[in-house]
């Protein structure tokens, strides 16, 4: 089974190595609003996002009206809803006559421009300007689909919410039947916004799927509250974070309550910097900044009195105090001082070094 280990969306490589990427998904949150679509990018933009996602589907070919209202009741996130759920996809379909506007703008912006497609139409619509792609989670087992968009030749970032491992492993075949640049994003679909998700999202399925697919870049797309799965999940090699975006979460509409705003995104990616730079290369040195407080706070053997050249050393003419220059015996070398000869003279408190031993 063959995957990149990075790939490139719009001139930015996604590795192991690299910073994490964000992608601030504008979903539904431009409420039906050409301008407020665009005025979202230069947002997502100015608050440190590398991509904007919108999500292009029509009611039609993504709901059943029937099947839904055959439920019952709407359900989860849904139940919020004061409409039938065909009625708000309807509502919150991304027209796509903004297509070019919408491109325009992310262009404009400086910021990478992608979608997540849910038919076939819209991939055929949007191919010409996107650099990537994203299926959501919900399409995990639409296999024939998967499998279309990975023949455009682009990146593909899947996610894999309300899924099992055996999910996965049939959606990253189909992917990878036609492309190796593969994302593969960890994610859980419940979209209550609630406290209590956090007990439901498992990073550790990172860990997983970096065993089960070594060198694969891995992500998540997320919909707790705040930061905090961000900082875990890139602890844990995720280079790939998707979020939810809106200029403000009191807004009414589906996506709106769960994302977050330019403030709150700035402080993710802050934070998030700060913690790459944090994790370093795994191979433990004494670092450049604590060469320091290496002599300052190391303990070293010193002289309890004045010792003459040619004098023979016991245990009770040293004693183990800070600081310890370079070269200065540390307290684990205290065998090799005792019994030996001093090779030149010393005074009470100076660092013993080995240099002031004679060869044995």
């Amino acid at each position: 089974m063959k995957y990149d280990s990075s790939v490139i969306v719009n001139r930015t490589e996604i590795a192991i190595d690299k910073p994490s990427y964000f992608v601030a998904d504008i979903a539904s949150n431009h409420d039906g609003d050409l301008e407020r679509a665009k005025a979202l990018i230069w947002l997502a933009k100015q608050a440190g996002a590398d991509a904007v996602k919108f999500q292009h589907f029509k009611a039609e070919k993504i709901v059943s009206d029937v099947g839904f209202r055959s439920l019952g009741g709407q359900a989860s996130h849904q139940a919020a809803w004061n409409k039938p759920v065909f009625d708000i996809f309807r509502e919150n379909e991304c027209n796509r006559e903004w297509n070019g506007e919408l491109v325009a703008t992310a262009a404009a912006a400086g910021i990478a421009f992608m979608t997540t497609p849910y038919d076939v139409e819209a991939v055929e619509q949007l191919d010409p300007h996107l650099p990537a792609y994203k299926i959501g989670s919900g399409d995990i087992t639409w296999t024939e689909f998967i499998e279309y968009v990975a023949s455009r030749g682009k990146p593909v970032f899947v996610a894999t919410g309300a899924s099992d491992m055996g999910d996965v492993e049939r959606a990253v075949g189909a992917v990878l039947k036609r492309n190796r640049q593969l994302v593969l994003m960890q994610c859980n679909t419940n979209y209550t916004g609630s406290l209590d998700n956090f007990r439901y999202i498992n990073l550790r399925v990172l860990q997983s799927y970096a065993t089960k697919y070594p060198g694969m870049i891995l992500g998540l797309s997320d919909h707790s509250p705040g930061h905090a799965t961000v900082l875990g999940a890139i602890a844990l090699g995720a280079r790939v974070i998707e979020k939810h975006f809106t200029d403000d979460c009191s807004r009414v509409g589906p996506d709106h309550g769960f994302s977050m705003n330019p403030t709150t995104w700035r402080e993710m990616v802050d934070r998030s910097r700060e913690l790459e730079a944090s994790l370093g290369d795994g191979i433990k040195r004494i670092e450049a900044n604590e060469r320091e407080t290496a002599v300052l706070q190391q303990r070293c053997l010193r002289l309890l009195r004045d010792a003459a050249a040619g004098e023979v050393l016991s245990e009770r003419d040293l004693e183990v105090l800070r600081p310890a220059p370079l070269g200065a015996l540390k307290p684990y070398e205290t065998g090799s001082a005792i019994g030996a000869r001093l090779a030149v003279s010393r005074k009470r408190g100076e660092a013993l070094m080995l240099s002031d031993l004679e060869a044995q």
